[in-house]
């Protein structure tokens, strides 16, 4: 096959290209530009994306022997990415641009224009097994990603490759040392790519501006304090809140409730973030909807968090079938979930002991007991 490796400029990606190559494929390394300013090198590499990530790429295709390409798609992750997030924000959600970016940008973006140079498959470094027509988890459940790849549809799916999805990352670090990469030991990224100092709200306020509001008790009405915006809380929070002192009770409080229209922020005590029930939209249907309720079924709602034993209602969808997009669905949880937002997604797995099965995803619009 033809393949694009795509080059973050970690130790993942490099190890995923020399995989591709040492199986036969004909491979190229792309660097994607995704930012305007190309000036912005982070130390250490606690984002991605930058011109230090950029070099490092270029130079683990040299030791390859492969060709490296930049591909400029920073225009498209603004509107696609950071757009998006600036706007779920603004309507007080709460998303993951990670999950966004593979959606829009990594494999979307990204297979778009391979396919069209006539290559057959993007593979990544994305640890997520991808077998027999199915995304399992990786074995290395520290950095398992399956989560955050459950967006991805059939086809896009059909066009993937994650060739260190079955091994640990301790031994995909000494295998780029034993190839001589220089990114063996390169720290991994922790930070939103386009927020490298981690100051979300600064950004947000500075793209959104401010939408002064109350912050509000959740049992009386009471104003509790003034707020700037919303997009400075997310629920379950309870730091940052700007509150004089813990309830009367003595318990502290969270935010239970985001209201953008009004611009209020409702707080509350910790009960009242448990949920287990999900309205689920945007549905990305692996599985035809009769396949994930013929067996059992569990639901993650963030990238590292436990799954829960669940019952899915299927509600719509998928819209179009050769993708499986499209369509909603309903989740009952079989134990209390926390700091469910809107903006989250939802992702729908079969427990499986060589490795659990995604069988949908989606983004969630509301929940409640």
């Amino acid at each position: 096959m033809r393949v694009v490796a795509a080059m973050s400029g970690g130790v993942d990606s490099s190890v995923a290209a020399a995989r591709a190559l040492a199986a036969g494929h004909e491979v190229i390394g792309v660097h994607l530009a995704l930012s305007r300013d190309p000036a912005a090198v982070r130390e250490s590499a606690r984002g991605c994306c930058s011109l230090e990530d950029s070099a490092d790429a270029r130079r683990v295709c040299d030791r390859l022997g492969i060709p490296f390409y930049v591909w400029d798609f920073a225009e498209r992750f603004e509107r696609e990415v950071i757009g998006d997030f600036t706007a779920s924000y603004a309507r007080g959600e709460t998303p993951n641009p990670c999950l966004r970016c593979n959606e829009r940008i990594k494999f979307a973006a990204l297979l778009e224009r391979a396919l069209a140079l006539g290559f057959d498959a993007v593979a990544s470094g994305h640890y997520a097994v991808h077998e027999g027509g199915l995304l399992r988890r990786s074995p290395d459940a520290a950095k398992d990603q399956s989560y955050v790849l459950g967006v991805l549809d059939r086809v896009q799916l059909a066009h993937c490759l994650f060739p260190c999805g079955d091994t640990e990352k301790p031994a995909i670090r000494a295998e780029a040392a034993a190839l001589g990469l220089r990114t063996a030991a390169k720290p991994d990224s922790h930070d939103i790519c386009f927020i490298p100092d981690g100051d979300t709200r600064a950004f947000l306020g500075a793209r959104i501006g401010l939408r002064p509001g109350a912050v509000v008790d959740a049992g009386s009405g009471e104003v509790l304090a003034r707020h700037q915006g919303v997009h400075g809380f997310t629920i379950g929070q309870r730091r940052g809140l700007g509150l004089p002192g813990p309830a009367a009770d003595g318990r502290p409080r969270y935010v239970t409730g985001i209201d953008a229209a009004t611009a209020t922020v409702t707080v509350g005590p910790a009960e009242q973030l448990r949920v287990r029930r999900l309205e689920v939209d945007r549905a990305v249907w692996l599985a035809d909807p009769g396949q994930v309720t013929a067996g059992p079924v569990q639901v993650q709602v963030r990238a590292h968090g436990a799954p829960v034993d669940c019952t899915v209602q299927p509600l719509a969808g998928p819209e179009d079938p050769g993708t499986g997009r499209g369509g909603a669905f309903r989740v009952h949880a079989a134990a209390d979930l926390t700091g469910i937002a809107p903006g989250q997604a939802a992702v729908l797995y079969r427990p499986d002991p060589r490795g659990d099965i995604v069988l949908a995803s989606g983004t969630i619009r509301g929940a409640g007991r």
